[in-house]
């Protein structure tokens, strides 16, 4: 049932995708970079959705038919944010905005209703109604336009996110203590590597959706291009599995505080996510414009995707290993040094510089890996 859900959010993705990346191709600078802010405005609530789907399915069984359900409903409400998505800043603003705050808020009802006597109630009163406390500047956001809008969604997403971090707190009431992390960190971490899995997916499919939707006409260039968007995705792949990927799930088992060292991890998976559909936004402007200018937004997510990945990855790192490898962090500085040769150099240049970069990462993990085999976690907590 996880996985169906998954699948659902397979296809949000790939609208973010399709909608910045057609965004980013628009012959004005402000187009461009609107393009790029509001893909990051309507990614962060479809990973959230995702985040508290796997809280319930962490909490309750999900063999249970209500849990099933709510699943099933969480999925719809994923489908009808990821159809929103391409006019989420017109037409479609009260049905994104709409179907988010219901979703989460009458999901936190629910449960709220269901768990009479149960510990956890009191956790899903309070995030009732944070969800509607954040549920305004949703909504008034939806009735406006422009920067107007922005900044109230902005503003919404900062509320969500950060009620969370702080265990929902209400006067009177403190805040909440219990954490999934805690008590199911087996599950989540399993669910983490599973999404991200499924987000390098999407940059095949992005890719490749691009590649055929040229009248069949494929030319070298947009060969060349698909190759190394492939390469790419492999190597994130490859970079995030040796060795900390592989061992996440007993780091967080074997952690001292694996509620804070959770919610660590679960932050460095997201901000691999945000990396991974930024660098399959580049790749499909690639594809589409392999040679001619590489406009400055364009090299936020051709380099500043897979950079951004990198710090995740590196976070993830210092979760399992208690360290950061000197690779990683030169990475994670020569992509953004890279940026500004790379500006005077073809789309297909960036993206084939990008992956050199990830190579050496990668064969330097792989080295490692051979000289250290047996490695042990070290989680810091």
């Amino acid at each position: 049932m996880e996985l169906f859900f998954d699948l659902v959010l397979v296809f949000a993705l790939n609208r973010v995708v399709a909608v910045s990346a057609a965004g980013l191709a628009s012959a004005s600078r402000v187009e461009r970079w609107d393009a790029f802010l509001r893909g990051l405005l309507v990614i962060l609530p479809l990973m959230w959705v995702w985040g508290i789907t796997a809280y319930v399915t962490a909490r309750f069984d999900p063999r249970r038919t209500p849990i099933q359900l709510m699943v099933l409903v969480s999925a719809l409400g994923m489908l009808l944010l990821g159809a929103a998505i391409p006019e989420a800043f017109d037409g479609q603003a009260f049905v994104f905005a709409g179907s988010y705050v219901v979703l989460q808020a009458g999901r936190s009802l629910a449960l709220h209703r269901m768990l009479q006597g149960h510990m956890l109630r009191r956790l899903y009163l309070r995030s009732l109604i944070w969800f509607c406390v954040s549920g305004v500047p949703w909504l008034l956001g939806a009735a406006t336009q422009g920067s107007a809008r922005d900044l109230l969604w902005a503003t919404a997403i900062a509320i969500d996110f950060g009620a969370a971090r702080w265990g929902w707190p209400l006067p009177g009431m403190g805040r909440e203590t219990v954490t999934a992390w805690a008590s199911a960190p087996q599950h989540l971490a399993d669910r983490a590597r599973q999404v991200l899995m499924i987000a390098l997916g999407e940059t095949i499919l992005a890719v490749g959706i691009a590649y055929t939707g040229n009248n069949g006409v494929h030319s070298l260039t947009a060969t060349f291009a698909l190759l190394i968007a492939f390469l790419t995705t492999v190597l994130l792949w490859r970079i995030y599995w040796y060795t900390s990927g592989e061992l996440f799930e007993n780091t967080i088992e074997s952690a001292k505080n694996r509620a804070s060292l959770g919610r660590v991890a679960q932050a460095s998976h997201f901000l691999m996510i945000l990396g991974i559909v930024a660098t399959a936004t580049g790749h499909e402007l690639v594809q589409d414009h392999p040679t001619g200018r590489t406009y400055l937004s364009w090299l936020a997510v051709i380099v500043g995707g897979p950079a951004l990945y990198l710090v995740g990855r590196a976070i993830l790192e210092w979760v399992v290993f208690a360290r950061v490898s000197r690779p990683r962090l030169i990475g994670i500085a020569a992509l953004p040094m890279l940026a500004l040769p790379l500006a005077f150099a073809a789309p297909l240049a960036a993206a084939a510089a990008v992956s050199v970069v990830l190579l050496t990462i990668a064969v330097a993990d792989g080295l490692r890996a051979a000289r250290n085999p047996t490695e042990a976690p070290a989680p810091p907590w």
